[in-house]
């Protein structure tokens, strides 16, 4: 097994994934499926230690020895980057390796609603992008702050574990900062990002209540901040961020958030009638009306505000599906796997 064709092969097939484990043929997903190597053996104990050997800093082994698992991302020559988790299972070695293309698409390339270009223009406030693992939130961000870096002569700060695109030339000052490499702790990271000057902050992932304070501290400070949860919906995302406070915290953290919140944009790639992925949206814009919804803990209402303010540029992901069913894009039959309401899927289909 050669790691370097394996890689190769990956971006020639564009696939977004190349999973390596003891026992099995590599694999790649393309399109969302899995499809093992045709021709290969499976990977032998042997071949999996020389692939750690290659793609391994003496740091990262001894990070990974300690830690059993690890996250890094490393450049591939001139042909792309990959974030990888490195991780046992039955005592044995495994990797999945995502492809980060070189180039940095913009909104019209992702088939991103075109409302959201207005977004990186915001000098302050909290964006949120959410959506399962592997559905677009990475590539969503770096689309983001790459228009900023092209277009405003600012400072952008980057915490992210690990770092995956890296941003052309532009106007802007990008410090990237990795865990592990450029700081010990996302806790550290955040408590220095105000004295770096920054005027837009990334944060990889919030995960916890510490970077989930953190996040909505920085943007109450007169930032503007994109952040990404692993939740299925703008509402699910306003509860993930209130529960995780202590109850006797939680009316405080209601107000921080309604004073906030920019907008909640919730990710899905679907799987289109000609081989490929499209992208479908819930998008949440921060309206006098959602913002006093979240005051006053009721979230419940977030699905009924989002499908009658489309006025506003609000989106469900049901009309997002139904209109590419319209199309011809995606089946009506993949559309309601990924609807959250596939009643109200079935209304507009009809």
């Amino acid at each position: 097994m050669n790691i370097q064709q394996l890689l190769e092969l990956t971006i020639e097939k564009n696939a977004s994934d190349l999973h390596l484990s003891v026992g099995f043929i590599p694999t790649l997903r393309i399109h969302g499926q899995l499809m093992p190597i045709a021709g290969m053996h499976p990977v032998s104990p042997e071949e999996m230690d020389s692939v750690v050997v290659e793609m391994l800093t003496p740091q990262q082994k001894e990070v990974f020895q300690k830690e059993l698992e690890l996250d890094f991302s490393f450049q591939f020559t001139d042909r792309g980057r990959f974030r990888v988790n490195l991780y046992h299972q039955k005592g044995q070695l495994a990797a999945a390796l995502r492809l980060i293309p070189l180039k940095i698409r913009g909104l019209e390339e992702l088939g991103a609603p075109l409302i959201l270009k207005k977004l990186p223009d915001l000098k302050q406030g909290f964006i949120l992008i959410a959506g399962p693992t592997g559905h677009g939130k990475s590539t969503l961000l770096a689309s983001f702050i790459n228009q900023i870096n092209q277009t405003r002569p600012v400072h952008i700060v980057t915490i992210e574990d690990p770092i995956e695109y890296v941003y052309p030339p532009g106007q802007a000052l990008i410090s990237q900062r990795e865990m592990y490499n450029d700081t010990k702790s996302w806790a550290a990271a955040l408590k220095y990002a105000l004295r770096e000057d920054p005027d837009v902050v990334l944060i990889g992932e919030m995960r916890d209540l510490e970077t989930i304070s953190s996040a909505m501290t920085i943007a109450e400070t007169g930032h503007l901040v994109f952040a990404t949860l692993h939740t299925n919906s703008a509402a699910q995302s306003v509860d993930r961020i209130i529960d995780v406070f202590q109850e006797n915290q939680q009316p405080q953290i209601r107000l921080q958030l309604a004073s906030t919140l920019e907008t909640i944009i919730s990710l899905r790639l679907v799987p289109t009638i000609n081989p490929g992925r499209v992208l479908a949206t819930e998008i949440l814009f921060a309206s006098p009306a959602v913002k006093n919804i979240i005051r006053e803990g009721k979230t419940y209402m977030i699905d009924n505000l989002i499908q009658t303010s489309a006025e506003l540029g609000m989106v469900s992901l049901e009309s997002s599906l139904a209109e590419l069913v319209k199309a011809g894009t995606i089946s009506a039959e993949e559309a309601l796997k990924y609807a959250l309401h596939p009643e109200l899927l079935g209304k507009l289909l009809k």
